[in-house]
This record gives structure tokens, C-alpha cells and sequence, in this order.
């Protein structure tokens, strides 16, 4: 049975030379959440599509989530 983190769509948008991206994907590794890292100089669609602008992003299932750097405990 596939649980929720597993059907979910979970994409990290952030610009190449991002230095908070790196532990928000550590961040979803630990539980093991399947995840896309978008770079958005390579791919600019996603940033343009939900309107981006700084980075990091988390987009899960089409919706912004989480803006900018994250503090984590």
C-alpha cells in the first residue's frame, strides 16, 4: 500500500548557486520523501509558472508550500 509521501508530487525549486536547498533536500531525504530538484536557470517554466522569484521553493502537488530559506530544528 503506497502511503501519502509516495503519491505526493514534491519539486524543489532553487537557482543553481542556492545554499539553502541543499538541507531542505536533506531535509526530505531523512524521511525518505521522493523528490525533483528544478534548477531554475535550466528549467525556468516551474519559477514562471507559480510566480518564483527567490529562492529556495517547495512545491508539493502543484501548490507552493514553503518559501525562501527554511529553519529547521
Amino acid at each position: 500500500m503506497k502511503s501519502r509521501a509516495d503519491s505526493m508530487n514534491v519539486m524543489i525549486v532553487a537557482s543553481r548557486n542556492c545554499s539553502h536547498y541543499p538541507k531542505l533536500a536533506r531535509e526530505l531525504d531523512d524521511p525518505g520523501v521522493s523528490h525533483e530538484i528544478v534548477c531554475a536557470e535550466d528549467r525556468p517554466e516551474p519559477a514562471q509558472r507559480y510566480g518564483i522569484r527567490s529562492s529556495p521553493h517547495l512545491v508539493v502537488d502543484g501548490n507552493v508550500t514553503c518559501r525562501g530559506r527554511l529553519s529547521f530544528k
